[in-house]
């Protein structure tokens, strides 16, 4: 980066104009040993001293901006999201089960982890929820849990002892402070409703549920969480803009297609990334061709195994995203 772009960041222009300062500083004494030679070695340690000034500043500079790329390549703020998928009821109570495994691994980080919005069926499972998960590395660490994830259990109301398959996606949105995708607020169609759960009068009888539907896509975003219509739909708006960004970068990486070998995915939601078979004990990624044991722990939120192998992958890249070949057992 030159100094103009030093000079246009909020973050950096003071210090630019310091730099900028001793810039001309340096020009006047060089100036002046050049007319007056007895002044060259009363100036040389002047210079020496301007010369430090402004290689500190430089690396102050050059430091601040990669905090900056690195935050925005990485931002510290994601929406998760969890719907059922194939299986009725079973994925229902599977898309709980991930979310739960989430937000205690986000608890063993020191993360913060709140409900959106969630819609449950009879027995407690998830029909649908989002959260907004905010730490140091959130993204950077849960980025390649998009997709569909798959368990392979008997139902404790299975009477035959059958094993059934059942389906959940996972979507990671990377809330990011600087978009791509501008939105026409005339695009937006915007639903109220009345809130569910708890929270007290307030949100049951007052509509302050907020769902925001981008018409040209048909994406939408649905908060519930806070007591305002005004404060839901500021956060559905994040949400929105969010799905939106990743559905851009979705469509980007399809055209693309050859460079997917060489990722760890592509956070597309269809694409099918583990499974969990409960009877053999064991995670299975198909990206990484890697299983790891004690499902219950890592139910429990003890998911750094799993992370740091697709972390050292993704770094290491060489990796086929998509489906890999089935393990015994986990035949659909």
């Amino acid at each position: 980066m030159n100094l103009d772009s030093f000079k246009q960041n909020s973050k950096t222009s003071f210090l630019a104009e310091l730099y900028s300062k001793l810039e001309k500083e340096e020009a006047e004494v060089k100036k002046m040993a050049e007319s007056d030679p007895s002044f060259v070695e009363l100036s040389k340690d002047e210079l020496e001293s301007i010369v430090a000034q402004k290689e500190s500043l430089m690396t102050q500079m050059k430091e601040i901006v990669a905090k900056d790329f690195a935050e925005e390549e990485f931002p510290n703020e994601i929406i998760l999201e969890v719907r059922a998928g194939a299986g009725g009821d079973e994925a229902a109570l599977f898309a709980e089960k991930l979310a739960t495994m989430y937000r205690r691994y986000a608890e063993r980080r020191g993360w913060t982890a709140r409900v959106l919005e969630e819609a449950k069926n009879s027995l407690g499972g998830y029909k649908e929820a989002s959260f907004e998960i905010k730490g140091k590395g959130v993204y950077k660490d849960l980025r390649y849990e998009s997709g569909v994830h798959r368990i392979q259990r008997v139902p404790a109301t299975e009477k035959s002892g059958r094993v059934h398959t059942s389906t959940a996606s996972v979507a990671i949105l990377p809330i990011r402070k600087k978009t791509k995708i501008e939105i026409n607020p005339a695009d937006i169609e915007m639903e109220f409703s009345r809130s569910g759960g708890a929270g007290g009068q307030n949100v049951n009888k007052v509509e302050t549920a907020v769902r925001l539907i981008h018409k040209p896509t048909g994406i939408d975003a649905k908060c519930t969480s806070e007591r305002s219509q005004s404060a839901n739909r500021e956060k559905a708006m994040q949400v929105l803009q969010a799905k939106l960004d990743v559905a851009h970068q979705e469509a980007e990486a399809k055209k693309h297609s050859a460079e997917r070998k060489d990722l760890v995915g592509t956070a597309d939601r269809s694409e099918k990334i583990r499974t969990y078979n409960i009877l053999q004990d064991r995670i299975t990624d198909h990206r990484l061709k890697e299983s790891w044991h004690n499902i219950e722990n890592i139910f429990a939120g003890d998911m750094d195994a799993i992370i740091e192998s697709l972390q050292e992958r993704s770094a290491g890249k060489g990796i086929s995203s998509g489906e890999g070949g089935e393990v015994e057992g986990d035949s659909e």
